[in-house]
């Protein structure tokens, strides 16, 4: 019996017991209670944005070569990043990249919103673990390696070997809402041995019938942060080739019977963070992509809300469009600042149109030459601070 079928036997032994809290639940679930005037509280993806953490180029470097790092990348994208593996980015994609995220900080200060930024580090430098040596990414997109719920700030087990010492560049910030009464919490720190990885993957034609497949097996849990959004005391999760089913049990357990954890299939053939595919906007309101996600099979819990079907992204052109990292679909990775006021990206005049029919003030904002570094705004940011009280939306 192999790992995976070995967990999900025991997962369902579990579901057992889950079962008996889930029937037991209320809206007013106690949970944990949050440390009294705690600068961290965010409990949706919506309410008040009142402080947020804004990713940092400075130090940036093309991650080193890795089957989590090459296929989870658009195929045309992959030849750069296997020739440049452990280079730093060119000073042109900085440069570009850089002004397009001035732009959208000036944004977001104009919104009332205070922005904090992790410290420079430089991710060229070689590091060792036992088994296996690396160099580091960026620190672009702080929305993976960190989760925030309630005042708790929740460090991942990243499985890419590149992102490893990656928090070093939260550390003050974190040093900083600790000791002002936030919680901070570190997942199991993962060994990253080759036993956690496929290496005979290879990208399944879902098309042609062929068997979902992973870039990481159970044998030790990992996720990425991005791979879930909240919804109040309901959390929803996609497993991918950054996070497997021992990493969705861990946060299960630990939040405890006061929060939900709905998962919701993937249909992308290289499915890697949630907020490409299932995007909550607002109460009631989610943006969904329906390349990636069957509407007809999504949790239960959702069947009273408006599940809202983002249109196909628009074509976009230029050298930084051909190298980023991102499918097309980070159009929807969007960020509220709050219920009506969302940030989308100005290439997407389809999109923001809908946004608008849909009763949302769309913000405007370029942001394509950021791609190469990850992500678009929702993985740009974490949220560290929103205005409102933890609820149950179900």
């Amino acid at each position: 019996m192999d790992r995976e079928t070995t967990f999900e036997a025991e997962r369902g032994a579990l579901d057992v017991a889950a079962a008996r809290d889930l029937a037991a639940f209320q809206d007013d679930a106690p949970g944990r209670a949050p440390a009294p005037q705690s600068p961290v509280m965010a409990w949706n993806e919506w309410d008040p944005l009142e402080e947020v953490i804004v990713g940092s180029l400075d130090g940036a470097t093309i991650p080193t070569h890795h089957l989590t790092v090459i296929f989870n990348l658009p195929r045309a994208a992959q030849p750069f990043y296997r020739l440049a593996s452990g280079w730093k980015y060119p000073k042109f994609m900085k440069k570009l990249a850089q002004q397009e995220l001035d732009g959208f900080i000036k944004i977001l200060a104009g919104e009332g919103v205070k922005i904090r930024r992790p410290d420079s580090v430089d991710f060229s430098k070689k590091f060792r673990a036992p088994r296996w040596s690396s160099r580091g990414f960026c620190v672009a997109c702080p929305r993976d390696p960190y989760l925030v719920i309630g005042d708790e700030i929740i460090e991942s087990p990243m499985c890419w070997r590149s992102r490893y010492f990656e928090g070093d560049a939260y550390r003050s910030l974190f040093k900083e809402y600790f000791r002002a009464g936030a919680r901070w919490t570190s997942a199991p720190r993962p060994q990253l041995t080759d036993e956690l990885y496929n290496y005979d993957y290879r990208v399944p034609n879902l098309k042609a019938g062929e068997p979902m497949q992973f870039t990481v097996n159970e044998f030790e849990p990992v996720f990425d942060a991005a791979d879930f959004v909240r919804c109040g005391r309901d959390l929803f999760v996609t497993r991918s080739n950054v996070t497997n089913l021992m990493g969705i049990e861990w946060l299960r357990r630990h939040l405890g019977p006061g929060f939900r954890i709905h998962e919701i299939e993937s249909r992308c053939p290289q499915p890697m963070h949630i907020d490409s595919s299932f995007m909550p906007l607002a109460p009631g309101k989610v943006l969904v992509n329906p390349d990636y996600i069957d509407v007809e099979k999504l949790p239960a819990v959702l069947k009273k809300w408006d599940v809202l079907i983002a249109p196909r992204p628009d074509p976009v052109e230029g050298f930084m469009s051909k190298i980023s990292m991102c499918s097309p679909w980070t159009s929807i990775n969007v960020l509220a600042i709050d219920e009506k006021k969302i940030v989308v990206d100005a290439s997407q005049p389809t999109l923001i149109k809908a946004l608008k029919d849909w009763g949302f003030d769309p913000i405007p904002t370029p942001f394509l030459s950021y791609g190469p570094f990850g992500g678009s705004f929702h993985c740009a940011t974490l949220d560290v601070r929103r205005r409102g009280p933890l609820k149950s939306y179900f």
